[in-house]
């Protein structure tokens, strides 16, 4: 009992300090992520100003800037919320992972079929600039062993937010700014529609 005890202990302080040591990446990294923090905040807080009228949704959409379309996705990728994570699968409300959950959402929405893993998404996708970025669009990010290979998509409901599917929480809303997602983060991305 006693060893068992110890070794709780051993393993909450390893753990700990390991939480405070500085990441792998490089101070330029660490710069970049953190300016593209500042970007996004800074972008944040211009669109708050700006005080258009309208209601507004959960997440701050207002209504009115939001097409048929981007509405329909996120009400679609919206009903996926809570469906517990499972590898290589897509099925509302019993599991799926990130790709199969944007796969099934684009192609119940807007008929478009796209590839079934994020790497592959993301080259399917016409590329964006973060300022032409609006809701519906995708998100992609390395997650996995490579820092250079898209693991991970998921859909933005608004200039922060993306609903994805999390590997330890199933399907969610995160926050963009948040550090990991700045540090793993690839691109934006459009699916094309026409």
């Amino acid at each position: 009992m006693k060893r068992k005890i110890l070794r709780i202990l051993l393993l909450l302080v390893f753990s700990a300090a390991m939480a405070g040591l500085p990441s792998c990446r490089s101070a330029k990294d660490a710069g970049e992520a953190r300016h593209a923090t500042e970007r996004i905040h800074k972008n944040k807080k211009k669109k708050k100003k700006k005080g258009k009228k309208g209601s507004s949704d959960e997440y701050g959409r207002r209504q009115s800037d939001l097409s048929k379309s981007d509405n329909r996705i996120v009400k679609e990728a919206s009903g996926w919320l809570g469906t517990p994570y499972g590898y290589g699968r897509a099925e509302k409300g019993r599991a799926c992972d990130c790709s199969g959950m944007v796969m099934s959402v684009y192609e119940e929405v807007t008929g478009v079929k796209l590839p079934r893993n994020s790497a592959q998404q993301q080259e399917f996708c016409r590329k964006l600039k973060e300022k032409d970025v609006r809701v519906g669009d995708l998100c992609f990010f390395a997650t996995g062993k490579d820092p250079d290979k898209t693991s991970h998509v998921g859909i933005m409901i608004d200039d922060t937010n993306f609903i994805h599917a999390s590997t330890s929480k199933g399907v969610v809303v995160s926050d963009i700014t948040q550090p990991y997602y700045v540090r793993t983060f690839k691109g934006f991305g459009r699916v094309p529609t026409d």
